[in-house]
C-alpha cells in the first residue's frame, strides 16, 4: 500500500473523499434542485438567457455549466436553450475590472446583455460569506444576483458551507451542506450536470407533446 509524505495512506484519503460525497448525496435538498430546474425551464419557456457567473474554480464550473445548458438540451424542432457565462469574454472582463473594479465585473456586462425574464446563476463556495486580503468574497457575484431580482428576473445560486448571503439574496438556492471546498466544487459540477440533462429530458418530451 502506497503511502504520500504525510503519512495518510491513498486509500485512506480516497476513502474518506467519496464517503463525504456519499454525506453530501444523502442530505442535499431535493426539493431545491427541482425549483432550480424549474425556474430555468421557465426561463426557456418565454425564450430567456441564462447568464452564469462564478470565481476561480467556481468560473470553470460556470462556463462548464453554459456549455451543457447551450449543447445537450438542443432538440430537433424545439427552440435552443440560450446560456452564457460571464468571465468568457477575457478582454471584456479585464477592461472592465480595469477601469470599473472586480466587484462590478458581472453587473456591467448584465447592464449590456440582460434582458427582463432572464436569469443569473452564482456559483460560489462559501456563497459570498467570507473575506480575505482583497476583501469580501463574491460581491461581484452577489450584485449580478440583485441586479437579476431588481430587473425582472430570477436570481439562482449554487452554494457550499451553509450558503452564506447567496442563500438568502435568491429566489432559489441549492447549498451543498459540507465545509470543504474540493467537495462542494466537485458537486457543483455534479448538479450542473444533473440541471442540464433534466432540462434536455424536459424539453425532448415538449418535442413529443
Amino acid at each position: 500500500m502506497s503511502a504520500d509524505i504525510t503519512g495518510l495512506t491513498n486509500a485512506a484519503y480516497i476513502a474518506d473523499y467519496l464517503d463525504g460525497m456519499r454525506q453530501i448525496t444523502d442530505t442535499i435538498s431535493h426539493q431545491a434542485i427541482d425549483e432550480v430546474i424549474e425556474a430555468l425551464f421557465a426561463v426557456y419557456r418565454r425564450d430567456g438567457t441564462i447568464w452564469i457567473c462564478g470565481n476561480g474554480g467556481s468560473a470553470s464550473t460556470a462556463t462548464h455549466f453554459a456549455c451543457d445548458l447551450t449543447k445537450a438540451t438542443i432538440r430537433p424542432g424545439r427552440p435552443r436553450l440560450k446560456a452564457m457565462a460571464l468571465a468568457d469574454n477575457i478582454p471584456l472582463v479585464s477592461a472592465l475590472t480595469n477601469d470599473n473594479g472586480w466587484d462590478v465585473v458581472y453587473l456591467e456586462q448584465l447592464k449590456s446583455f440582460y434582458r427582463p425574464g432572464d436569469a443569473v446563476v452564482g456559483i460560489s463556495v462559501h456563497g459570498g460569506a467570507g473575506r480575505d486580503k482583497a476583501g469580501a468574497w463574491s460581491q461581484n457575484l452577489l450584485r449580478a444576483l440583485e441586479y437579476a431580482r431588481e430587473n425582472g428576473g430570477v436570481a439562482i445560486g449554487l452554494a457550499g458551507f451553509d450558503g452564506g448571503a447567496m442563500k438568502e439574496l435568491c429566489d432559489h438556492a441549492i447549498v451543498v451542506p459540507f465545509d470543504t471546498t474540493p467537495h462542494v466544487e466537485s458537486y457543483h459540477v455534479a448538479l450542473h450536470h444533473l440541471v442540464a440533462f433534466c432540462l434536455a429530458e424536459k424539453i425532448a418530451q415538449l418535442e413529443a407533446a
